[in-house]
């Protein structure tokens, strides 16, 4: 139990070290001086603050802003940070003018994705970006307001019409430039984060319980059934058991508003959540009811923590914010169910066959260990009874030759 603590205080540690491994793309479709003095920032490895993984991406390779969101979405990048064509001229003939509806957030836009994992984007994320444009877009707009009034003082004279254009537009000199936040997939279901992750380790506490009930009301008569029937008993008793209990899970979900229809209408989003989970509990249910064998039920509750924690921890943060030793959770039955989830809840990019076939390939591995072990199981039972067998007949033969050296005693002494 206590090497569980370590697996989990480890896959938690220390995220903020690891924000460089966060994908990030830089877009300049500007190419004056806005979006190259950012991007001169931006790569300025004495900048303060956690760092991301940025990238320069050509203009033209990036496409329009929709192929940018879709980039994004497809988990391509965690963010990406787009100067939008014209931000520096734009920002000049509106001082130029006094245009009072120039919008200064027009001149950057950021595009992320919250529901691919609200805690990296909400803790990690967003805050490093944040600070990266609050420090930047100040010092830039700053020193561009300073080049611009003293234009306006030339030669000694003070411009009246310029500083006149200036009151008409305050907001081309405060704050110069900003930027607009894009959250194409937002996470506003505050529910899906006791679905996500306690929900997971409720339906494992479901399938330990069912795998108890099931051993304790199994083993009685076991010794009395055909090895195909003890199989048959054993596949079926907990799949079929699975099937209420991951419809009830979902029908909770569903009472508490958990959004079904964001991906599928909502009957298909119910439906295929509800196989999700069925697949999940198959996935762990089956792995305990075949340790099960070779544990027995007074050491199946150790294998069952480990069995949680080892999934939960890869839940908890994605892989680019976890050491290298986490990937194992990509084949994991937890990780592949919270990706399905966040699929059918928030329209997340979606992997749902792949997180189907690892879960059935959970199933099926579980299967066959199951067969092995029962077989394993089954034969030393056998041996046992043979042997118990062996013990019976040779004490009954034993006490038949003493029964016999007695009756031969008894006629001895006859006169």
């Amino acid at each position: 139990m206590w090497t569980c603590l370590p697996l989990y205080w480890g896959a938690v540690a220390d995220p903020e070290d690891l924000t460089s491994n966060l994908s990030a793309w830089f877009i300049n479709r500007d190419g004056s001086q806005l979006g190259n003095d950012l991007w001169n920032e931006i790569n300025n490895e004495n900048g303060t603050g956690p760092r991301l993984k940025w990238s320069l991406i050509d203009a033209q390779v990036a496409g329009t802003d929709e192929d940018v969101a879709n980039a994004v979405v497809d988990t391509k990048a965690w963010v990406a940070l787009v100067v939008e064509s014209g931000a520096t001229q734009s920002l000049a003939l509106a001082r130029e003018t006094g245009n009072s509806t120039y919008d200064p957030t027009s001149a950057i836009t950021v595009y992320y994705a919250q529901a691919r994992h609200e805690v990296a984007t909400g803790s990690y994320l967003m805050p490093a970006v944040t600070t990266l444009l609050q420090t930047t877009t100040t010092a830039w707009a700053t020193s561009s307001a300073q080049q611009y009034l003293a234009l306006t003082y030339g030669g000694g004279q003070v411009n009246a019409t310029a500083l006149q254009l200036l009151a008409q537009a305050p907001q081309t000199i405060s704050p110069g430039v900003s930027w607009t936040v894009n959250n194409l997939r937002p996470f506003n279901a505050p529910l899906a984060t006791a679905v996500i992750t306690v929900g997971q380790i409720y339906l494992s506490v479901f399938t330990f319980i069912t795998a108890m009930a099931h051993a304790a009301a199994r083993v009685p008569i076991q010794r009395h059934l055909r090895f195909s029937s003890i199989l048959a008993i054993r596949l079926i008793v907990p799949l079929v058991a699975y099937i209420p209990m991951s419809i009830t899970y979902t029908l909770v979900s569903l009472a508490f508003h958990l959004p079904f229809g964001a991906k599928y209408n909502p009957t298909a989003g119910f439906f295929l959540f509800a196989v999700f989970v069925y697949l999940d509990m198959a996935a762990i249910g089956l792995a305990l009811e075949a340790m099960i064998t070779l544990l027995t039920p007074k050491f199946i509750p150790f294998f069952m923590m480990f069995m949680v924690v080892a999934n939960i921890a890869c839940v908890s943060l994605p892989d680019d914010l976890q050491n290298v030793l986490y990937r194992y959770g990509t084949g994991f039955p937890m990780y592949n169910v919270s990706l399905a989830m966040r699929t059918i809840v928030f329209n997340t990019y979606s992997l749902l066959a792949r997180n189907a076939g690892i879960l059935l390939g959970w199933a099926l591995l579980s299967c066959c260990t199951l067969v092995l072990f029962t077989w394993q199981g089954r034969r030393s039972e056998m041996n046992a009874a043979k042997r118990e067998s062996a013990e019976r007949r040779v004490s009954n033969l034993q006490f038949d030759n003493l029964q016999e050296d007695k009756d031969g005693m008894q006629i001895d002494k006859k006169p």
